[in-house]
């Protein structure tokens, strides 16, 4: 298939599964391209069957902002003509599933139908997408959509809860290339970040409010109270600064270290003996199947998709959003057990299996030409 994929290239989750996805895909000897603003942060290197093009909003007198939208319309017509595409797949609904459905109808007075998936990926719905100003966009883009897909369970239900939808939601989880993310001695790296053998807790996020970052910290300087740790806090956004201030505030500053945005995470999630996810709301918890597959124990809320990732009592531990106080003491539970900890590693891994990217793609690929088929079907009896 040739297939073009519509994400934003940051290091946020819909934009780092839209980018493993077309990476895999491409693997399996279809062609992938990546149509957005600017190259996918996991986007890294020449790969067979993979070819970007850059969105391009220029600036106008009239316009206080770029029209990006408009820019983007146009340059999925264009790609779709020239490249000769099956079908969009664009990830996350704003602006991503209204632009297609312009692209979709400039195509159509060209004689030429084309398919459009939109995979929804949680702030679309949840935060943004509730939103006044967007949601009947929203509502009218998703069911414009000749297929549309969820991360999970829960974010198929809230979907349906706050939004009028006429379409089937198929839920396809996301995955995990255990091909990059699986544990691995790093013995020597662990040893400049904890020289006298403290406990590492790590967190992954963008820093915004919903990931809850303040709570990361006060989790750790409670369980710091009672175990020698060090935390790595991977990432960046608006709350940094916020952050930096409160460890400050709390004097663990130097128990505490920013690494800001990496590539190789998978390198400092092995060190990690617990991964803290205290999240407002997540839809699926990419960042929490990443450590779970680098045998990492998961400390999380019991939010949106993360049950299904993180198996309370299993995997890790789950509490009520904010109830700092638990989390803490389910991590002081695991640290001071060495068998449960181990044991739970042992789960952690067992579970990410279940997400292994060899066992997703397939799912795709069948949810691509059942769209494709009913397309077919729609241009026969049109």
């Amino acid at each position: 298939m040739r297939i073009g994929i519509v994400c934003y290239p940051t290091y946020g989750g819909s934009g780092v599964l839209a980018t493993e996805l077309g990476l895999g895909l491409a693997k399996r000897g279809h062609h992938i391209h990546f149509i957005t603003y600017r190259q996918p942060a996991r986007l890294t290197a020449f790969q067979e069957n993979i070819y970007y093009h850059e969105v391009s909003a220029n600036d106008y007198p009239l316009f206080e902002y770029p029209p990006y939208d408009t820019a983007l319309a146009s340059k999925l017509v264009d790609v779709v003509r020239y490249e000769n595409l099956d079908l969009l797949h664009v990830h996350y609904a704003i602006p991503h599933a209204t632009v297609a459905y312009i692209a979709k109808k400039i195509l159509l007075t060209q004689g030429r139908y084309l398919p459009v998936i939109t995979t929804l990926h949680g702030t679309d719905i949840t935060l943004v997408g509730i939103n006044n100003a967007f949601a009947p966009v929203v509502e009218f883009s998703i069911n414009k959509s000749d297929g549309v897909t969820a991360v999970s369970e829960s974010l198929r239900k809230q979907t349906l809860e706050h939004f009028d939808i006429k379409r089937e939601i198929e839920v396809i989880y996301n995955f995990i290339d255990f091909d990059r993310f699986k544990w691995s001695n790093k013995e020597h790296f662990k040893k400049a970040i904890a020289p006298n053998g403290e406990r590492i807790l790590v967190h992954v996020s963008n820093f915004r409010k919903v990931k809850r970052v303040d709570d990361a910290v006060r989790i750790f300087k409670k369980v710091n109270e009672r175990i020698p740790s060090k935390l790595l806090l991977i990432g960046d956004g608006p709350e940094r600064h916020n952050i930096e201030e409160l460890c400050r505030k709390m004097c663990i500053g130097e128990e505490v270290r920013f690494l800001g945005k990496q590539d190789a995470i998978e390198e400092l999630l092995a060190v990690g003996d617990l991964f803290l996810m205290p999240s407002m709301s997540e839809s699926f918890g990419l960042a929490a199947l990443e450590a779970m597959a680098c045998e990492v124990p998961v400390i999380s809320t019991n939010t949106g998709g993360l049950p299904e990732v993180n198996i309370h009592g299993v995997t890790g531990f789950l509490s009520e959003v904010g109830d700092v106080e638990s989390m803490a003491a389910n991590a002081i539970r695991l640290l001071e057990n060495e068998t449960m900890l181990q044991e739970f590693r042992k789960n952690a891994l067992a579970q990410a299996k279940v997400f292994d990217i060899a066992n997703i793609l397939p799912k795709y690929e069948a949810y691509y030409q059942l769209v494709l088929d009913r397309a077919l079907a729609y241009r026969v009896e049109g």
